[in-house]
């Protein structure tokens, strides 16, 4: 007999879509005590129409606009925080005080400052939270961890990432309102930085080790643009690419790099790591393949016969792979959405005694102590050091 979990979703955008469609679908797929039940999906009373459209696709109980209402409901066990980056500090903080699990979209807080202040918050409840750095959950990318931890990448030396997108290139493209906030300093707190490399650097990270120091570069290029709620030209603050050094704790180097003016990129999502015993390179746009150079065997340390060596591509569905056994037969891809699913998945796994989920809150302040020292870095020119 399945335990009934009620979900309640703030935030009825793109992510308030990936969210929902993984709540209704991590039962389906995988075998779980908790069966999560949409009870509520919170958005803007600026257009209830829209909100109630919401409600009947994914199938919530009911609606609301107040947010602080829907932590006050003695029928919901997971606060899941979809809004803009501005509101999650204060969101975490009464959650948590309401005892209900947390689940929240990535950069986890507008800075370092108010990423602590949710970390202790969670913490002092003692609350069940996850933070949604959904890429982890991509069959190849936890293959890439698996291979790491097997020894067959070896010493690491080089770890290269780019995130890029073309959708912002315009000037006619507005700052502001629900769909482009991210434009918007004041809701986003930052540009890719937050938006797109907070994802390589978790990426990087879990992969790697932690970042110890970086140097780093921002651009602006659309210095102006209208604002929706104002209707008036402002200046932009955010920034639209950056580019950024880093050092790891184990001695190797990085290279990391973000742009939304990428003509023809829509979400080249890349990551490359070289080390003694092999490499392996991935590319979000191609999610299924994974490819791989050995050198050396993890065990013995001997080269691979040289005629042998070489890249290998590796379609990452087989039964074998991380999360597959639980989608479809091998050769059938899986996309986007499942890593959402995985996650939840994952995190449902860990109520029930599995495995201590990751990324937590505490986790992802490490990576917003990175985006921070990269925004310092980008204003001193010069490197800056990791604190915590």
């Amino acid at each position: 007999m399945s335990t009934p979990l009620n979900i309640a979703v703030l935030g009825c955008g793109f992510m308030g879509r990936a969210h929902s469609n993984a709540w209704l679908q991590v039962s389906h797929f995988f075998t779980l005590q908790h069966k999560p039940v949409l009870k509520v999906c919170c958005g803007s009373s600026n257009d209830p129409a829209k909100l109630n459209k919401f409600r009947e696709a994914w199938g919530y109980d009911s609606v609301e606009s107040d947010w602080k209402k829907v932590i006050d409901r003695k029928d919901v066990d997971v606060i899941d925080i979809c809004v803009p980056n501005h509101l999650h500090h204060e969101i975490v903080l009464a959650a948590a005080k309401a005892g209900k699990m947390v689940v929240c979209e990535k950069p986890l807080a507008m800075n370092v400052a108010e990423a602590e202040e949710m970390v202790a918050a969670v913490e002092k409840a003692g609350v069940a939270n996850m933070v949604t750095f959904n890429y982890r959950r991509v069959p190849a990318i936890a293959l890439i961890k698996q291979l790491i931890d097997e020894g067959r990448i070896g010493r690491p030396y080089h770890y290269r990432a780019t995130y890029n997108q073309d959708y912002t290139i315009s000037p006619e493209v507005p700052q502001g309102g629900r769909a482009l906030w991210r434009l918007d300093a004041k809701v986003a707190g930052s540009g890719v930085t937050g938006d797109l490399l907070a994802h390589s650097i978790d990426t990087a990270q879990w992969l790697n080790g932690p970042i110890r120091r970086v140097v780093a570069h921002t651009e602006t290029f659309v210095k102006e643009r209208k604002h929706v709620d104002s209707g008036k030209v402002e200046p932009v603050t955010i920034d639209d690419a950056c580019m950024f050094l880093a050092t790891f704790a184990n001695g190797s180097m990085g290279t990391f790099e973000s742009t939304r003016y990428a003509r023809g990129r829509k979400n080249y999502n890349t990551l490359e790591m070289n080390g003694e015993n092999g490499s392996v390179f991935f590319n979000l746009e191609d999610p299924h393949l994974l490819d791989f150079f050995r050198y050396a065997d993890p065990i013995s340390g001997k080269k691979v016969e040289d005629h042998l060596t070489g890249w290998q591509e590796i379609n990452v569905t087989n039964f074998e792979h991380p999360y597959m056994k639980n989608w479809w037969v091998p050769g059938c891809t899986i996309g986007y959405e499942h890593t959402f699913t995985n996650s939840f998945a994952d995190f449902l796994s860990s109520l029930e005694g599995g495995p201590k989920f990751e990324p937590t809150l505490r986790t992802a302040l490490s990576t917003q102590r990175v985006c921070d020292a990269v925004l310092e870095s980008a204003k001193k020119g010069s490197w800056v050091e990791i604190g915590g």
